[in-house]
């Protein structure tokens, strides 16, 4: 459920913003958008979030979409400037953190019960 939640909220970010900025199509924008999820979720959830804290682990995703949105766009040729990848990568930072908030208030409700 937390993976579904995460690929929804950065599939929303991620893929409206390339489009907005770029020329990149629907199903190249969902497609980084999903590939970004994958890796955020394993090594952003999976490690670092468990081995670390909140602040680390955004600070992380944000590095992370930052450099698989450059990848996407110099593979794929999109009009889309470093600047403007930076802006995406933010505010997918920040979704990130609100994201992980709830995976650590679910994660300590399970605990006490």
């Amino acid at each position: 459920m937390k993976f579904v939640l995460k690929w929804l909220v950065n599939g929303v970010v991620v893929t409206t913003l390339l489009m907005y900025y770029s020329n990149a199509s629907f199903w190249g924008a969902a497609t980084t958008a999903t590939i970004l999820t994958i890796i955020a979720y394993v090594l952003g959830d999976q490690i670092i979030l468990r081995s670390t804290n909140n602040l680390i682990a955004t600070i992380s995703d944000g590095i992370l979409a930052y450099v698989v949105l450059w990848i996407a766009a110099s593979t794929m040729n999109w009009t889309i400037n470093p600047g403007e990848i930076l802006v995406i990568a933010l505010i997918t930072a920040v979704a990130e953190f609100f994201i992980h908030r709830y995976v650590f208030q679910t994660r300590l409700s399970y605990q006490r019960a």
